[in-house]
């Protein structure tokens, strides 16, 4: 892309060098420029909004892992504060909708399991769903980095549940330090 740009520029610097309207060239130039970078922001701040989101999210699973219910409460109720300052300007009206069901499921069940000190189990369940609702934010605006979603065949009575992880070895949040290593890589996202 940014090649094709060069090469428009180039052209039509050297069309208007021969032709003597470099005012009007000048002008093309700078709009084109404009909306590149406008383009590139916008998709910045979307990977910024994201990112804040997944950092709260594996706070949180890395919690679970070590069965800290504290600091599960203190990641989950980061991530509310996440969601409320999610910037959504560059989302598509589409991309809102979505994101907008995401934010309101995945609001909740971080409220729930900041709320929950003292009971894991429930946090747990939670977490369960939540996990459900950052795997359908990756998918829909994409993390930024490569990402892990892994399985654990064992949870809620073997109906079993998904987490995602940043790194690809197991670290199990759903039954902590009773089977730390349980569970598959099911899916790599990039």
């Amino acid at each position: 892309m940014k090649t094709l740009i060069y090469s428009l520029t180039f052209s039509l610097l050297f069309l208007a060098a021969c032709t003597g309207s470099t005012n009007k060239t000048q002008k093309v130039v700078e709009k084109d420029t404009t909306k590149t970078k406008d383009a590139g922001s916008s998709s910045s701040n979307k990977s910024a909004s994201t990112a804040a989101l997944l950092s709260s999210y594996f706070k949180l699973k890395n919690a679970f892992t070590t069965d800290n219910d504290k600091d599960a409460a203190a990641a989950g109720n980061e991530m509310v504060a996440a969601f409320a300052n999610f910037d959504k300007k560059s989302l598509t009206a589409d991309q809102i909708n979505t994101y907008a069901d995401i934010q309101d499921d995945g609001n909740e069940h971080a409220e729930h399991i900041g709320a929950n000190v003292g009971n894991i189990k429930h946090q747990r369940e939670h977490f369960d769903m939540l996990s459900k609702d950052m795997y359908d934010l990756v998918k829909l605006l994409g993390a930024g980095q490569p990402l892990y979603v892994d399985h654990c065949p064992m949870y809620n009575n073997n109906k079993g549940a998904i987490w995602l992880s940043e790194v690809k070895e197991i670290k199990n949040p759903y039954l902590g330090q009773s089977m730390p290593t349980c569970g598959t890589v099911q899916e790599e996202l990039k």
